[in-house]
């Protein structure tokens, strides 16, 4: 495809929700770190609530969940318990949404760069694009300590620097308002892929452009075909 006709030059994705559901697999840690603690555990369905502006805010509201309130010496090492258990077995529960490994290879082999950036810690999120889609992502970042979280546009508009191409010229890929939200203030085009986590409603809310049902309908997006 001539690039001049191609609508973007790169597509970022989020991860969670959007590239993989590893939505059981956050419940399974999550409950198992609650139980340790001696508290109940949380439906795995109001996870899709909790997840999204990183590891530390999802310890703040499981615990607001089950009605508990821990001093911050305590929150520390329940975020420290709950990390163990989650690096020791990443890819527990974890697989990539139906299409999404054959919409990469098709996006990559159009030319486009393909990134993916998650407020999931930055080893997490690099061990688990690294299992299910090799080398196809040309970078790959998540929570750092020196970067803020999404929806604060630093990390995005960096990789899109590093890329070479305009914000412009970019698709941003999530399934939730902090990702519509990241887009939008990285002078990107936000699509909301509603296979996710949240619903259409808050993408829309939060400046989706674009909504996909379907990994192939992504594609055709991305292509401009």
């Amino acid at each position: 495809m001539n690039t001049k006709t191609r609508p973007f030059d790169a597509c970022i994705f989020d991860l969670d929700g959007t590239l993989a559901n590893t939505l059981t697999s956050i419940a399974h840690f999550g409950n198992a770190t609650l139980e340790e603690y001696g508290l109940p555990p949380i439906p795995v369905e109001t996870y899709k609530t909790l997840v999204g502006n990183g590891a530390d805010v999802l310890m703040r509201r499981m615990l607001n969940t089950v009605g508990a309130q821990f001093p911050e010496d305590k929150l520390r090492e329940f975020r420290a318990s709950y990390d163990r258990r989650y690096e020791s077995d990443p890819m527990a529960l974890v697989e990539p949404y139906p299409g999404i490994p054959q919409t990469l290879e098709q996006l990559k082999a159009l030319g486009l760069k393909l990134g993916v950036l998650s407020n999931k810690p930055d080893n997490m999120a690099q061990y688990i694009v690294g299992a299910l889609f090799g080398s196809l992502p040309d970078q790959v970042h998540g929570q750092r300590a020196s970067y803020p979280t999404k929806p604060d546009p630093k990390a995005v508009l960096e990789m899109a620097a590093d890329f070479g191409v305009s914000p412009q010229r970019v698709l941003y890929v999530g399934d939730s308002g902090v990702d519509m939200e990241t887009g939008r203030n990285g002078g990107m085009v936000p699509c909301g892929v509603l296979w996710g986590f949240r619903d259409r409603e808050e993408l829309l809310e939060n400046g989706a452009q674009h909504l996909v049902k379907t990994a192939e309908e992504l594609y055709h997006l991305a292509a401009g075909i």
